[in-house]
Protein backbone atom coordinates (compact mmCIF):
# COMPACT_ATOMS: atom_id res chain seq x y z
CA UNK A 1 0.00 0.00 0.00
CA UNK A 2 2.76 2.44 0.95
CA UNK A 3 4.07 4.91 -1.61
CA UNK A 4 7.04 7.29 -1.17
CA UNK A 5 5.12 10.20 -2.70
CA UNK A 6 2.10 9.97 -0.36
CA UNK A 7 1.54 9.86 3.40
CA UNK A 8 1.35 6.24 4.50
CA UNK A 9 -0.87 7.24 7.44
CA UNK A 10 -3.64 8.04 4.92
CA UNK A 11 -4.29 4.65 3.32
CA UNK A 12 -6.97 5.90 0.92
CA UNK A 13 -4.67 8.47 -0.70
CA UNK A 14 -2.38 6.89 -3.29
CA UNK A 15 -1.17 7.46 -6.83
CA UNK A 16 -0.90 3.90 -8.16
CA UNK A 17 -3.67 3.20 -10.68
CA UNK A 18 -5.07 0.15 -12.44
CA UNK A 19 -7.19 0.82 -15.51
CA UNK A 20 -9.30 -1.82 -17.18
CA UNK A 21 -8.47 -2.57 -20.82
CA UNK A 22 -10.57 -5.44 -22.13
CA UNK A 23 -9.67 -8.58 -20.22
CA UNK A 24 -6.69 -7.01 -18.48
CA UNK A 25 -5.73 -4.58 -15.75
CA UNK A 26 -2.92 -2.16 -16.62
CA UNK A 27 -1.03 -0.98 -13.52
CA UNK A 28 1.11 2.10 -13.18
CA UNK A 29 2.66 3.39 -9.98
CA UNK A 30 5.41 3.33 -7.38
CA UNK A 31 5.46 1.47 -4.06
CA UNK A 32 7.96 0.99 -1.28
CA UNK A 33 8.15 -0.99 1.95
CA UNK A 34 6.69 -3.86 -0.05
CA UNK A 35 7.32 -6.59 2.51
CA UNK A 36 9.45 -9.49 1.30
CA UNK A 37 9.18 -8.39 -2.35
CA UNK A 38 12.74 -9.61 -2.94
CA UNK A 39 12.30 -13.26 -3.96
CA UNK A 40 8.49 -13.23 -3.99
CA UNK A 41 6.58 -14.98 -6.79
CA UNK A 42 3.78 -12.42 -6.79
CA UNK A 43 2.75 -9.09 -5.31
CA UNK A 44 -0.61 -7.92 -4.02
CA UNK A 45 -0.88 -4.38 -5.36
CA UNK A 46 -3.30 -1.84 -3.93
CA UNK A 47 -4.27 0.46 -6.80
CA UNK A 48 -6.96 3.03 -7.54
CA UNK A 49 -9.50 1.46 -9.91
CA UNK A 50 -12.51 3.74 -9.36
CA UNK A 51 -11.11 7.28 -8.89
CA UNK A 52 -14.54 8.91 -9.25
CA UNK A 53 -16.28 6.85 -6.54
CA UNK A 54 -18.02 9.15 -4.05
CA UNK A 55 -16.86 7.02 -1.13
CA UNK A 56 -13.06 7.35 -0.91
CA UNK A 57 -12.91 3.95 0.78
CA UNK A 58 -14.32 2.31 -2.39
CA UNK A 59 -11.82 3.70 -4.90
CA UNK A 60 -8.99 1.15 -4.58
CA UNK A 61 -8.74 -2.55 -5.30
CA UNK A 62 -6.24 -5.33 -4.61
CA UNK A 63 -4.76 -7.07 -7.64
CA UNK A 64 -2.39 -10.03 -7.85
CA UNK A 65 0.70 -9.29 -9.95
CA UNK A 66 3.22 -12.07 -10.71
CA UNK A 67 6.70 -10.60 -10.28
CA UNK A 68 7.78 -11.83 -13.71
CA UNK A 69 5.14 -9.61 -15.33
CA UNK A 70 6.68 -7.16 -17.87
CA UNK A 71 6.49 -3.71 -16.33
CA UNK A 72 6.95 -4.96 -12.77
CA UNK A 73 10.39 -3.95 -11.49
CA UNK A 74 11.95 -4.46 -8.08
CA UNK A 75 14.06 -1.31 -7.83
CA UNK A 76 15.82 -2.54 -4.71
CA UNK A 77 15.40 -2.92 -0.97
CA UNK A 78 15.11 0.08 1.32
CA UNK A 79 17.94 0.37 3.81
CA UNK A 80 16.28 0.12 7.23
CA UNK A 81 18.42 0.92 10.25
CA UNK A 82 21.54 0.12 8.21
CA UNK A 83 20.29 -3.17 6.73
CA UNK A 84 18.86 -3.85 3.28
CA UNK A 85 17.10 -7.09 4.17
CA UNK A 86 18.16 -10.66 4.52
CA UNK A 87 16.81 -13.98 5.69
CA UNK A 88 14.31 -12.35 8.07
CA UNK A 89 12.72 -9.67 5.89
CA UNK A 90 13.22 -7.14 3.13
CA UNK A 91 11.35 -3.97 2.28
CA UNK A 92 11.26 -3.60 -1.47
CA UNK A 93 10.79 -0.56 -3.66
CA UNK A 94 8.64 -1.54 -6.64
CA UNK A 95 7.73 0.14 -9.90
CA UNK A 96 4.70 -0.67 -12.05
CA UNK A 97 5.11 0.65 -15.61
CA UNK A 98 2.07 -0.44 -17.61
CA UNK A 99 2.21 -3.91 -16.04
CA UNK A 100 -0.61 -6.00 -17.52
CA UNK A 101 -2.35 -8.83 -15.67
CA UNK A 102 -5.58 -10.74 -16.36
CA UNK A 103 -8.82 -9.21 -15.09
CA UNK A 104 -9.32 -12.39 -13.04
CA UNK A 105 -6.36 -11.35 -10.84
CA UNK A 106 -8.63 -8.92 -8.99
CA UNK A 107 -9.07 -9.92 -5.34
CA UNK A 108 -12.69 -9.76 -4.28
CA UNK A 109 -14.76 -7.15 -6.08
CA UNK A 110 -13.66 -3.86 -7.61
CA UNK A 111 -13.36 -1.15 -4.98
CA UNK A 112 -13.00 -3.57 -2.05
CA UNK A 113 -9.28 -3.01 -1.49
CA UNK A 114 -9.63 -0.97 1.67
CA UNK A 115 -12.21 -3.35 3.15
CA UNK A 116 -9.92 -6.32 2.50
CA UNK A 117 -6.98 -4.48 4.02
CA UNK A 118 -8.96 -3.76 7.20
CA UNK A 119 -10.01 -7.42 7.45
CA UNK A 120 -6.34 -8.33 7.60
CA UNK A 121 -5.07 -5.44 9.72
CA UNK A 122 -7.27 -6.02 12.79
CA UNK A 123 -6.31 -9.64 13.47
CA UNK A 124 -2.81 -8.86 12.17
CA UNK A 125 -2.29 -6.36 14.97
CA UNK A 126 -3.18 -9.11 17.45
CA UNK A 127 -0.43 -11.25 15.92
CA UNK A 128 2.03 -8.35 16.19
CA UNK A 129 1.10 -7.91 19.84
CA UNK A 130 1.72 -11.58 20.56
CA UNK A 131 5.11 -11.47 18.81
CA UNK A 132 6.14 -8.29 20.60
CA UNK A 133 5.28 -9.82 23.97
CA UNK A 134 7.52 -12.74 23.01
CA UNK A 135 10.35 -10.27 22.31
CA UNK A 136 9.68 -8.64 25.68
CA UNK A 137 9.85 -11.96 27.51
CA UNK A 138 13.15 -12.93 25.91
CA UNK A 139 14.68 -9.51 26.57
CA UNK A 140 13.43 -9.66 30.17
CA UNK A 141 14.99 -13.11 30.64
CA UNK A 142 18.32 -11.93 29.23
CA UNK A 143 18.33 -8.96 31.60
CA UNK A 144 17.42 -11.03 34.67
CA UNK A 145 20.03 -13.71 33.95
CA UNK A 146 22.67 -11.02 33.54
CA UNK A 147 21.58 -9.16 36.70
CA UNK A 148 21.72 -12.35 38.74
CA UNK A 149 25.17 -13.51 37.55
CA UNK A 150 27.15 -10.42 36.57
CA UNK A 151 29.27 -9.25 39.51
CA UNK A 152 30.13 -5.58 40.00
CA UNK A 153 32.59 -6.69 42.69
CA UNK A 154 33.27 -10.08 44.30
CA UNK A 155 29.98 -11.33 45.75
CA UNK A 156 28.06 -8.23 44.57
CA UNK A 157 25.78 -9.04 41.60
CA UNK A 158 24.36 -6.31 39.39
CA UNK A 159 20.89 -7.30 40.56
CA UNK A 160 21.67 -6.14 44.08
CA UNK A 161 21.36 -2.54 42.93
CA UNK A 162 17.99 -1.00 43.74
CA UNK A 163 17.75 0.83 40.41
CA UNK A 164 18.25 -2.44 38.52
CA UNK A 165 15.61 -4.13 40.65
CA UNK A 166 13.21 -1.27 39.93
CA UNK A 167 13.69 -1.67 36.16
CA UNK A 168 13.11 -5.41 36.39
CA UNK A 169 9.91 -4.97 38.42
CA UNK A 170 8.58 -2.27 36.08
CA UNK A 171 9.27 -4.44 33.03
CA UNK A 172 7.48 -7.38 34.62
CA UNK A 173 4.41 -5.26 35.40
CA UNK A 174 4.31 -3.69 31.93
CA UNK A 175 4.66 -7.00 30.10
CA UNK A 176 1.91 -8.52 32.22
CA UNK A 177 -0.42 -5.57 31.55
CA UNK A 178 0.31 -5.69 27.80
CA UNK A 179 -0.42 -9.42 27.68
CA UNK A 180 -3.77 -8.98 29.39
CA UNK A 181 -4.69 -6.19 26.96
CA UNK A 182 -3.91 -8.44 23.98
CA UNK A 183 -5.91 -11.31 25.45
CA UNK A 184 -8.87 -9.00 26.03
CA UNK A 185 -8.72 -7.65 22.46
CA UNK A 186 -8.53 -11.18 21.07
CA UNK A 187 -11.49 -12.22 23.24
CA UNK A 188 -13.58 -9.32 21.95
CA UNK A 189 -12.69 -10.09 18.33
CA UNK A 190 -13.76 -13.70 18.88
CA UNK A 191 -17.05 -12.71 20.53
CA UNK A 192 -18.08 -9.63 18.53
CA UNK A 193 -15.79 -9.33 15.50
CA UNK A 194 -12.92 -7.02 14.58
CA UNK A 195 -15.15 -4.02 13.87
CA UNK A 196 -16.53 -4.01 17.42
CA UNK A 197 -13.00 -4.35 18.82
CA UNK A 198 -11.46 -1.45 16.88
CA UNK A 199 -10.71 0.54 20.04
CA UNK A 200 -9.07 -2.41 21.79
CA UNK A 201 -7.03 -3.25 18.67
CA UNK A 202 -5.72 0.31 18.37
CA UNK A 203 -4.84 0.44 22.05
CA UNK A 204 -2.80 -2.76 21.99
CA UNK A 205 -1.02 -1.65 18.82
CA UNK A 206 0.22 1.44 20.65
CA UNK A 207 0.69 0.02 24.14
CA UNK A 208 2.50 -3.22 23.33
CA UNK A 209 4.85 -1.55 20.82
CA UNK A 210 5.78 1.08 23.39
CA UNK A 211 6.17 -1.53 26.12
CA UNK A 212 8.55 -3.49 23.90
CA UNK A 213 10.69 -0.40 23.32
CA UNK A 214 10.92 0.30 27.06
CA UNK A 215 11.73 -3.30 27.97
CA UNK A 216 14.42 -3.52 25.29
CA UNK A 217 15.93 -0.22 26.37
CA UNK A 218 16.14 -1.34 30.00
CA UNK A 219 17.69 -4.66 29.00
CA UNK A 220 20.34 -2.98 26.85
CA UNK A 221 21.09 -0.48 29.60
CA UNK A 222 21.38 -3.30 32.12
CA UNK A 223 23.84 -5.26 29.98
CA UNK A 224 25.93 -2.17 29.31
CA UNK A 225 28.45 -2.55 26.48
CA UNK A 226 27.40 -6.16 25.97
CA UNK A 227 23.87 -4.98 25.17
CA UNK A 228 25.19 -2.93 22.25
CA UNK A 229 26.93 -5.89 20.64
CA UNK A 230 25.47 -8.66 18.51
CA UNK A 231 26.42 -11.26 21.12
CA UNK A 232 22.78 -11.06 22.25
CA UNK A 233 19.71 -10.34 20.08
CA UNK A 234 18.91 -7.15 22.01
CA UNK A 235 20.59 -4.67 19.65
CA UNK A 236 19.03 -6.34 16.59
CA UNK A 237 15.56 -6.16 18.15
CA UNK A 238 16.09 -2.55 19.21
CA UNK A 239 16.92 -1.49 15.65
CA UNK A 240 14.34 -3.59 13.82
CA UNK A 241 11.40 -3.25 16.18
CA UNK A 242 11.48 0.55 16.34
CA UNK A 243 9.31 0.36 13.24
CA UNK A 244 6.56 -1.25 15.35
CA UNK A 245 5.36 2.23 16.30
CA UNK A 246 5.00 3.18 12.61
CA UNK A 247 3.84 0.26 10.49
CA UNK A 248 0.21 -0.93 10.55
CA UNK A 249 -0.72 2.56 11.68
CA UNK A 250 1.51 5.05 13.49
CA UNK A 251 0.90 5.60 17.22
CA UNK A 252 -0.55 9.03 16.57
CA UNK A 253 -3.14 7.72 14.09
CA UNK A 254 -4.37 5.03 16.49
CA UNK A 255 -4.51 7.39 19.46
CA UNK A 256 -6.47 9.96 17.48
CA UNK A 257 -8.93 7.30 16.31
CA UNK A 258 -9.49 6.06 19.87
CA UNK A 259 -9.98 9.57 21.25
CA UNK A 260 -12.47 10.47 18.50
CA UNK A 261 -14.53 7.35 19.20
CA UNK A 262 -14.55 8.12 22.94
CA UNK A 263 -15.53 11.77 22.44
CA UNK A 264 -18.36 10.83 20.09
CA UNK A 265 -19.80 8.90 23.02
CA UNK A 266 -19.90 12.19 24.94
CA UNK A 267 -21.79 13.91 22.14
CA UNK A 268 -18.85 15.79 20.62
CA UNK A 269 -18.69 16.14 16.84
CA UNK A 270 -15.35 14.78 15.55
CA UNK A 271 -15.64 15.70 11.88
Amino acid sequence: MTEPEFAGSNPVWMGTTARREGAEWVLRGHKWFASSADGAAFAICMAVTSPEAANVYRRASMILVPTDTPGFTLLGNASVMGERGGDWASHGEVSYQDARVPAANLLGVEGAGFVLAQERLGPGRIHHGMRWIGVCERAFDILCRHAATRELAPGKPLGSKQIVQQGIAESRAEIHAARLMVLHAAWRIEKEGAEAAREEISLIKVTVARTMQKVLDRAIQGLGALGMTDDTPLAWWYAHERAARIYDGADEVHLEAVARRILRGYGMSTR
